[in-house]
């Protein structure tokens, strides 16, 4: 599914009730990709999409497990849910997004990654 980006609109009069009339055309540019809302689950599901330039980009739909920073380096934890994110509905879904708190085995885990566009998850140890 394709999403234009960016839209330019500019109004014509200053008064009000001016028409609205877009400035330029959409641009192969602005177009950017749907919301990737990656769940908790039992196993990694992972899949490619294209993207500009005709790049390969990983993207993760169902993550099972974080990498962890701790103090001792980096450690693999299970994912058992999601306990905060800045919207409710997520918490609620199991829906994973940068700066959401997650459970895990080793306790509670910050995501500091943009896991949609990565394809993997990363978090720090709180």
């Amino acid at each position: 599914m394709q999403q234009y980006h960016r839209p330019r609109i500019k109004k014509v009069s200053a008064g009000t009730g001016g028409k609205r009339i877009p400035s330029e055309n959409k641009r192969l540019a602005q177009i950017g990709s749907a919301f990737t809302a990656t769940k908790v689950s039992d196993k990694d599901v992972r899949s490619t999409s294209r993207v500009r330039g005709g790049n390969q980009r990983l993207r993760i739909k169902k993550a099972a497990f974080v990498n962890v920073v701790t103090k001792n380096g980096m450690k693999k934890a299970k994912i058992l849910g999601v306990v905060e994110s800045h919207n409710p509905e997520y918490v609620r879904q199991n829906i994973i997004t940068k700066g959401a708190v997650l459970n895990t085995e080793v306790g509670k885990v910050k995501v500091t990654n943009r896991v949609g566009q990565d394809g993997l998850v990363n978090g720090v140890l709180l």
